[in-house]
């Protein structure tokens, strides 16, 4: 008697093969010797009748094994379903949503080929169902890819960090480096770009009038899955990659619950862009290409300038700038394109500084025509704290041989000269000289 094989891979292929699987299962109870020519049973004695019913219980027992062979088979190579609210069907067909000649954006992009569940699988380096348990939504889950802690705000509250799983961060840094990387950014993005940072943020806004400083409210929770579904989307992926490269982007916000002795952790919101993950500030330059267009142009038709360093959003008036500032509508159209957009600008940290007081951009000082530079207080405590040091004095509480080398780094940065000699002074004691 023949014997189905226990690798669910092979077996799925043996399905195929036989045309499916009614095909499949047909085929092994005829070569079982438990398929049952279907008779009238009035004609039947009664021994006939036990028998013939024995025969009909004996398939229908090995019938349901099989079922549940082929089952099992089938989601080895099947997404089959990716949890609460979200939609999914292993039928590769045409969505209305998808972008038109999608495979041609996806080529001007160079983006690699992924038209099935099974090639991002491959890509990724993981099973399909390594894949299904990546992005499987959960309300209340026991177990999650991500480790959680909090650091410190400058405001004194704690800002809780998701930190993905190596599994998941290596499939994060694999889409990032492959696809978000390569997608199109505007100009006035400066953050988590190759060649762009605080200071090439900082030298936008040199020699200003006038600075106007805006953030946006909660920036990554407001980008939800399906906003990040909708950046590979216009990237050129149908709806099946885009659901999966979304939802192995984002998490839902959760709440950790203990009950009956079991850890819960249960979803306050929609899936949305973790801080933590690797993807999420290169996702959020992608999805604001818009945004940044639209500010841009404002601000020059205003006489503006203007660049976002993640959810810093920074307006300047340049000090030749002779017409009126426009301040005020600048102010308001500023919200309503915000808005428009899908995001809300935080009312209580709108900033406006003019040329008389310190303008700082990104923690860096950009008064008058010179480069960004650090903020002299700063300096000034670098300066003390190796003072102390070279005379056996103890840091202050807080300071720390490894903070101090990274703040002469932050100086080095926009003054090499003064930050190599703050470095080499400061390394000497890193490496017990004097």
């Amino acid at each position: 008697m023949a014997t189905t094989t226990t690798d669910p891979i092979a077996l799925w292929q043996s399905i195929l093969q036989a045309g499916g699987v009614r095909a499949y299962i047909d085929a092994q109870l005829k070569e079982r010797g438990f398929l049952v020519t279907r008779r009238d049973a009035d004609a039947m004695s009664d021994r006939e009748k036990d028998q013939y019913k024995k025969a009909l219980k004996q398939e229908a027992a090995e019938k349901k094994k099989l079922k549940k062979e082929a089952w099992a088979a089938y989601k080895t190579a099947h997404i089959v379903h990716l949890g609460d609210g979200v939609f999914w069907s292993d039928e590769a067909k045409p969505d209305k949503w998808d972008t038109p000649n999608s495979e041609e954006r996806a080529a001007e992009n160079e983006l690699p080929a992924l038209d099935s569940p099974k090639q991002l699988a491959e890509a990724l380096s993981l099973t399909i169902p390594q894949l299904r348990g990546m992005c499987y939504h959960r309300d209340a889950a026991t177990k999650l890819h991500y480790v959680r802690f909090t650091i410190p705000k400058r405001d004194g509250t704690q800002r809780p960090i998701w930190a993905p799983l190596p599994k998941l961060k290596a499939a994060q840094r694999w889409i990032l480096h492959n696809i978000v990387e390569r997608l199109p950014v505007h100009g006035s993005a400066q953050g988590f770009l190759a060649g762009r940072s605080i200071l090439s943020n900082a030298a936008v806004h040199t020699n200003a009038k006038t600075i106007l400083k805006m953030d946006v409210t909660d920036f990554f929770p407001t980008v939800t899955w399906r906003r990040v579904r909708g950046v590979f989307r216009r990237a050129g992926y149908r709806e099946q990659i885009s659901t999966l490269l979304a939802l192995i982007c984002t998490e839902a916000p959760r709440e950790i619950v203990q009950h009956d002795g079991k850890t819960y952790y249960v979803s306050l919101g929609a899936r949305c862009l973790p801080q933590g993950a690797p993807t999420s500030p290169a996702l959020t330059n992608a999805l604001c290409l818009r945004l940044d267009r639209r500010l841009t142009a404002l601000a020059a038709k205003l006489g503006w300038r203007y660049s976002r360093y993640a959810d810093d959003m920074t307006f300047s008036l340049p000090a030749g700038h002779a017409g009126k500032p426009h301040l005020g509508k600048l102010l308001g159209c500023v919200k309503r394109v915000v808005t428009a957009e899908g995001f809300e600008v935080k009312a209580e940290k709108t900033r406006v500084h003019r040329s008389g007081g310190r303008q700082s951009v990104t923690g860096l000082v950009v008064n008058g025509d010179g480069s960004p530079r650090t903020p002299r207080k700063l300096r000034r405590e670098l300066r003390a704290a190796l003072h102390n040091l070279q005379h056996g004095k103890p840091l202050k509480d807080g300071d720390t041989l490894p903070r101090l080398m990274g703040l002469a780094a932050y100086v080095y940065m926009t003054d090499a000269k003064r930050g190599k000699e703050l470095l080499t002074a400061l390394g000497k004691f890193a490496t017990g000289g004097l």
